[in-house]
């Protein structure tokens, strides 16, 4: 009877070992975790420095004769930062709720979508590519509209 009464007291310990081990781990993996998405929100802000100089050296570009490619130019990069923005925004929610909504994912792949629906005009396109893009975006709309009306309650 008491070598039965061993091993229970033994599995017993053994369990809380492994819980705290587990709790060990998920606190590990937090840390990893913001600090990796405070290195990508870190990187994204020099990535829209760069950005805003381009722009300043395209409206430099502007003033100084070539004003249409120059305005192309910039008009590209204010989407593109426009979508950094947005992720940056995703990032920040994941760190203050610890997921993603899916409504911060839609919005960051419409922004990325118009912006290259925009960036079409000042290419050569096709009305395939156009109506793909358009279809895509009216989709994501739908879905936006679809996962903003039921949100997700907090767990």
């Amino acid at each position: 009877m008491s070598l039965n009464h061993g091993s229970n007291a033994e599995a017993a310990h053994s369990n809380k070992d492994i819980e705290i081990i587990q709790a060990q781990a998920g606190d590990i993996h937090a840390i990893i975790i913001r600090w990796l998405t405070g290195l990508l929100i870190f990187v994204l802000c020099l990535w829209m420095l760069a950005g805003i100089g381009k722009l300043v050296i395209d409206l430099y570009g502007a003033v100084s004769g070539d004003w249409r490619r120059a305005g192309e130019h910039m008009i590209v990069s204010v989407l593109v930062i426009l979508a950094q923005l947005e992720i940056m925004r995703t990032l920040l929610a994941y760190r203050k709720l610890g997921r993603v909504r899916v409504t911060f994912i839609i919005d960051t792949a419409l922004v990325v979508l118009i912006g290259e629906l925009i960036g079409l005009w000042f290419s050569e396109y096709s009305p395939q590519k156009v109506l793909l893009s358009l279809g895509v975006i009216a989709t994501l709309v739908i879905l936006r509209n679809i996962t903003a009306g039921h949100p997700i309650p907090d767990s």
